[in-house]
């Protein structure tokens, strides 16, 4: 057991990889000669890729599940104290695991395309499985050649040190890496089919069709994981925010901001026959940002709580993300003619003119994210200094470009397709403009003097009520059942218009939780109390617990408001085996108003350092964001594309609707 476990992990990567070149090899031959080719071989290449996979992920649990110390990654990522949850969030918890975990993600998305390519003469799709083949079989190869986990020790340790502490105490763990691989990874889909079209040298929009759910599912789960990432940052890493501009989040939230400026541009070809050669450059840098992110998270060229520690995959990730850029962007440049849209926006009044503004401030914010997250990099690497951006030089450019992008999410779906009069623009937004204007008054009202938030909760406000006022003019009738049917019969554009309002909303709560916050640190002798955000702060007593894979130390806070005990907090400090450094882990006291947020700074039996945190209406930014990924989702409903002309002779609907996303 101890040898044959490994083995088939080593089996299961090298079967993936024999599957994977297979796959690459004869996809591309099917698609110059769909006769050469039979569909059953290219589907069993796939298979043999997926098995393969299944094998490698199953056999590191295995390993891990049964304290197999003698398999390289687990003695150095497991113990035997570790809790089971955390025993099966290990499989990623690392660098070689993760890999295994992209390559069956990878794996999974593959064989779902391969689902729907009927047979050899479907070369568009033989062609997407060839890439899809070629980009497996890099990543196999990684786990073969440079980060293997199944490599055997000759003299394996009793026990190991268990995986990352901060890696080892949320749940959040199980969720937030397998989401944002999801997401990473299935982006691969619309890239496949892109370059695809582009070796038929057809343009058109079939491969755009073929692709929206792949890229909805991607957009959806990477929203996923970003938020999911914020809330664990938030509620494990006990320094108060959930952003800082760390170089792997933006390296998570560059592709984020590419896709959705993809499909945004993406209804404008399939509807109008416009941005055709912009939609192939965005899908080509949204998955050469992936492998860019990947490059900066298992590599060593950053400094970041998620990021691995050396590596020696860098260089070859690197090597391939520049591989990708050239290639594809060799075929744009080769098939010019081919993909040049033949129309342009009459007017930038208009809906198509609102999607390109839409487009370039989100790739303008993405550029600007990706400027500062590699600056650093570069000038260490040509010079040999060390600078650093840091979090002011994100936020003065993040929120003019926010500001702009909240008045484009407002205007846009308003606004009609060609060209829109003033009076039309007028009619629309007349409501929506008074919403805005009300909603700031009363914030002003309510005692907020900050001229951002203000800013923010209004045109918030503005966009929650243009997109009720679109849904009860369209709607057939004005009854719960009407409106119902509406939402679900045009899922497409309704998905579109509850994810801007779960960023509205998200918007409006980093402004209103940043601008009205209270902090404060203070230092409390056993039994004294402070005053904190209307609150009595008393230190009571501090206690330590020694659990099966740490020594946990807490300090109990109670924090009372007219004399009654509301909340006793209990921050602490784990402290694990073979690490000289204790992990700390805040008290969060959440409630629909307000979170209170109460953080060790330093604590002996006697004495307590506590940075305190009030943030208003933070809970509602978790779930704005999931309102976001749920929009994603719903539009996934829509109906499916199907082969037909460039929608550009449709007549104009009646209703404000439209095409959504």
């Amino acid at each position: 057991m101890t040898t044959l476990v490994p083995a088939a992990g080593w089996a299961g990567a090298m079967l993936g990889l024999a599957g994977s070149i297979v796959l690459g090899v004869l996809g591309l031959r099917a698609q110059r000669r769909p006769d050469a080719v039979r569909h059953r071989q290219l589907r069993v290449a796939v298979w043999c890729m997926l098995g393969g996979a299944v094998l490698a992920m199953a056999a590191l649990e295995v390993a891990l599940l049964t304290d197999n110390f003698a398999v390289s990654y687990v003695a150095e990522t497991h113990s035997r104290a570790t809790p089971l949850l955390f025993t099966i969030t290990s499989a990623w918890a690392a660098l070689d695991g993760s890999l295994v975990l992209w390559a069956l993600v990878l794996a999974g998305y593959t064989a779902v395309v391969a689902r729907g390519v009927p047979d050899t003469s479907d070369r568009l799709g033989t062609g997407a499985l060839g890439l899809l083949g070629l980009v497996a079989a890099f990543f196999f190869a990684m786990i073969l050649l440079a980060a293997n986990p199944f490599e055997i020790l000759a003299n394996p340790p009793a026990d190991g040190p268990g995986p990352n502490p901060i890696l080892a105490d949320n749940f959040l763990i199980a969720l937030h890496p397998p989401m944002l691989y999801l997401g990473y990874v299935g982006f691969t889909v619309p890239f496949a089919y892109a370059m695809s079209a582009l070796l038929l040298r057809e343009g058109g929009v079939d491969w755009l069709r073929r692709t929206r759910r792949a890229n909805l599912v991607a957009w959806s789960f990477l929203t996923g994981g970003l938020v999911l990432g914020g809330w664990w940052s938030y509620e494990v890493l006990g320094w108060g925010g959930y952003w800082a501009w760390d170089p792997v989040e933006n390296a998570a939230l560059i592709p984020w901001l590419v896709a959705t400026a993809f499909i945004h541009s993406s209804v404008v070809q399939v509807r109008r026959g416009m941005l055709q050669a912009w939609n192939f450059v965005l899908v080509l840098a949204t998955f050469a940002l992936t492998i860019l992110g990947t490059f900066l998270t298992r590599s060593s060229v950053v400094v970041s709580v998620h990021s691995f520690s050396q590596s020696p995959i860098g260089p070859a990730l690197l090597a391939f993300f520049v591989v990708v850029v050239v290639f594809g962007l060799t075929l744009i440049v080769l098939r010019a003619e081919r993909v040049a849209s033949l129309s342009r926006p009459e007017s930038l009044a208009s809906r198509e003119g609102m999607f390109l503004v839409n487009n370039l401030l989100l790739s303008l914010f993405a550029f600007v994210v990706l400027l500062g997250t590699t600056y650093p990099i570069l000038v260490e690497a040509l010079t040999g200094q060390q600078v650093s951006v840091g979090r002011p030089f994100f936020d003065r450019m993040a929120v003019p470009l926010g500001f702009a992008l909240l008045l484009a999410m407002g205007v846009g779906p308003v606004t009609p397709y060609r060209h829109a009069t003033a009076a039309v623009l007028w009619e629309r937004l007349r409501i929506p403009l008074l919403a805005a204007a009300v909603a700031s008054v009363a914030v002003v009202g309510a005692g907020v003097r900050s001229p951002g938030v203000v800013a923010v909760v209004g045109i918030a406000a503005g966009i929650a009520t243009s997109t009720v006022r679109q849904l009860l003019v369209s709607a057939p009738a004005r009854t719960p059942a009407g409106l119902l049917r509406l939402v679900r019969g045009q899922r497409g554009y309704w998905g579109g218009q509850l994810a801007h309002l779960g960023v509205a909303l998200t918007a409006a709560v980093i402004a209103v939780s940043g601008g009205l916050a209270e902090r404060s640190t203070i230092t409390l002798d056993r039994g004294q109390s402070a005053e904190f955000a209307g609150y009595t702060v008393t230190f009571e007593v501090s206690e330590r617990h020694q659990l099966p894979d740490r020594l946990v130390t807490d300090a109990h806070i109670v924090l009372r408001s007219g004399g009654e005990i509301v909340r006793v907090a209990e921050p602490r400090l784990n402290s694990f085996p073979g690490q000289t450094q204790a992990v700390g882990n805040p008290s969060v006291w959440t409630t629909p108003a307000q979170d209170v947020y109460v953080a060790l700074g330093a604590l002996t039996p006697e004495r307590v350092t506590l940075n305190l945190f009030r943030y208003p209406f933070m809970v509602w930014l978790w779930l704005a964001g999931a309102l976001v990924a749920a929009g994603g989702f719903w539009a996934l409903g829509g109906r499916r594309w199907r082969p037909g002309p460039v929608a550009e002779s449709r007549k104009e609907p009646r209703s404000e609707v439209g095409s959504g996303v």
